[in-house]
């Protein structure tokens, strides 16, 4: 089994507890198959790039290309149908290999939280639902990014940089580690290969 020597670990969700990026990818790609197949494929495509991206900040994206005008009323609309698709999808979805003797394991000796681009109130539910909730001393979703998130989770336990390390599988998830000067591990997955050539890091492909 993995075993990290920092203290704190922050974990993504998406693609390192779950194996739930692709649901949501498939999600996005349905949402949008009324506006036609090429309207369809350009957003899977941005969504498969962009997989730590939140939600609010890609269906804006979305829908201008789907030759709408994204006020605040037609984005909360566009999200509310995709929570609704994949919010049980991603609970019942593959958990990333280990990651669950992980947190039994080390839990009592060090301190787990999750930073996401879910929003806040669906990652709670999820995680109440997986009943892995009680493993992390906090969780912070969208509204708040995930470099912000790093930064209040030092402050308020006053942690410092080397006792903390991200691990995700996006490059949103990287460059928050980067911006607070934290140390990153990538999870390999089959969407993020050229991630895995950019990236100069610890990458590993499950907790076993």
């Amino acid at each position: 089994m993995v075993k990290i020597t920092e203290k704190i670990i922050l974990f993504d969700f998406d693609g390192v507890i779950k194996d739930s990026v692709k649901v949501k990818t498939d999600a996005f790609e349905l949402l949008f198959i009324p506006y036609g197949a090429n309207i369809a494929a350009k957003v899977k495509n941005h969504n498969k790039k962009n997989s730590g991206m939140s939600r609010f900040d890609k269906l804006p994206i979305y829908l201008k290309w789907a030759g709408e005008i994204p006020v605040e009323k037609l984005i909360d609309k566009f999200e509310k149908r995709f929570s609704n698709l994949v919010k049980q999808k991603v609970i019942d979805s593959r958990w990333v290999l280990g990651v669950q003797d992980y947190l039994e394991r080390w839990s009592c000796s060090q301190q787990f939280f999750i930073i996401t681009a879910t929003p806040q109130k669906e990652i709670e539910e999820i995680l109440c639902a997986l009943e892995i909730d009680h493993f992390f001393k906090g969780v912070i979703g969208t509204p708040s990014m995930k470099g912000e998130a790093i930064k209040k989770i030092m402050t308020d336990y006053k942690f410092t940089q080397k006792e903390m390390v991200m691990i995700g599988d996006s490059n949103s998830d990287y460059e928050a580690a980067v911006e607070n000067k934290v140390s990153f591990i990538l999870r390999n997955t089959e969407l993020n290969k050229k991630l895995q050539q950019s990236l100069i890091c610890k990458k590993i492909d499950n907790f076993l």
